[in-house]
């Protein structure tokens, strides 16, 4: 099974669609994951549709100053990390809180995941965004772990 998926949206709506395709596959069960991409280059957008098709009413906001926003009125409890502020060092002290938001039914994802100096070994899916100049962006899904590739198949269909 193919552990790669890459869709260009070339608008918001097209952004709002792949979340929402993306939201339906993890509901169930949850995934962790790793997003990386320039400064506007759509992380948090992705991620504020995928909870709102989720059912998350909370208003979702980037956690770049807290670190950690956390979001439990859906069904699937929602973590939204982001470590761009975060050092070397200050990675390391949050390393074993990231595994731990690995396991279990829930949604995680980590904004900046280069930060984590690739220390994200468990299972997840790892998204690039990147974008062009005429303001299409390009989401490009890996996946690590059985579960997470057979929600990649899911996406390929």
């Amino acid at each position: 099974m193919n552990n790669k998926y890459e869709k260009i949206c070339r608008n918001l709506k097209e952004t709002k669609e792949l979340a929402e395709k993306f939201a339906k596959l993890i509901k169930k069960n949850g995934c962790f994951v790793s997003l990386y991409g320039e400064i506007g280059a759509g992380k948090t957008a992705f991620v504020k549709h995928v909870a709102k098709a989720l059912g998350v009413t909370e208003k979702v906001t980037s956690p770049s100053f807290v670190i950690l926003n956390e979001y439990h009125s859906a069904e699937l409890p929602l973590y939204h990390f982001d470590l761009y502020r975060l050092e070397n060092e200050g990675v390391k002290t949050i390393l074993d809180e990231l595994r731990e938001y690995s396991e279990g039914r829930q949604a995680t994802f980590v904004e900046w995941a280069e930060f984590s100096q690739d220390e994200i070994p468990f299972d997840h899916i790892k998204i690039n965004v990147t974008y062009d100049e005429d303001d299409s962006r390009k989401y490009s899904f890996e996946a690590t772990g059985h579960d997470n590739i057979t929600i990649i198949g899911e996406l390929n269909k």
